[in-house]
C-alpha cells in the first residue's frame, strides 16, 4: 500500500512540475500565426488550452489527493465537510 501511495504522489508531482514547465511558453512569444479557428492567435489558444488543463489538474488534486485529516478535523470541530465557519446553510 505504501508503494502505491508513493507512486501516486510522484505522479501528482510530475504532473504539477510538467505543467509548470509548460507554462513558460518561449516558443510562441513572437508568433501571431498560425491562427487557430481562423481568428485566434496561437499563443492565446495555447494559454486557453493550458488553463483548461490546469483546471483539470486542480480538480483532480482536490478530488483525489485532498488530505483526509483536514476533513476529519473539520468534522471534529463541528463543521460539515466542505463548509466554512460562519457560512449560511
Amino acid at each position: 500500500m505504501y508503494k502505491d501511495e508513493l507512486m501516486l504522489r510522484l505522479w501528482w508531482f510530475v504532473a504539477i512540475a510538467g505543467l509548470y514547465l509548460l507554462h513558460q511558453d518561449l516558443w510562441f512569444w513572437r508568433e501571431a500565426r498560425p491562427l487557430v479557428f481562423g481568428f485566434l492567435p496561437i499563443g492565446l489558444a495555447y494559454h486557453a488550452a493550458y488553463c483548461l488543463t490546469v483546471a483539470g489538474l486542480m480538480w483532480g488534486l482536490t478530488r483525489y489527493a485532498w488530505p483526509a485529516h483536514l476533513e476529519q478535523s473539520a468534522g471534529d470541530a463541528g463543521i460539515e465537510p466542505g463548509r466554512r465557519r460562519g457560512s449560511v446553510r
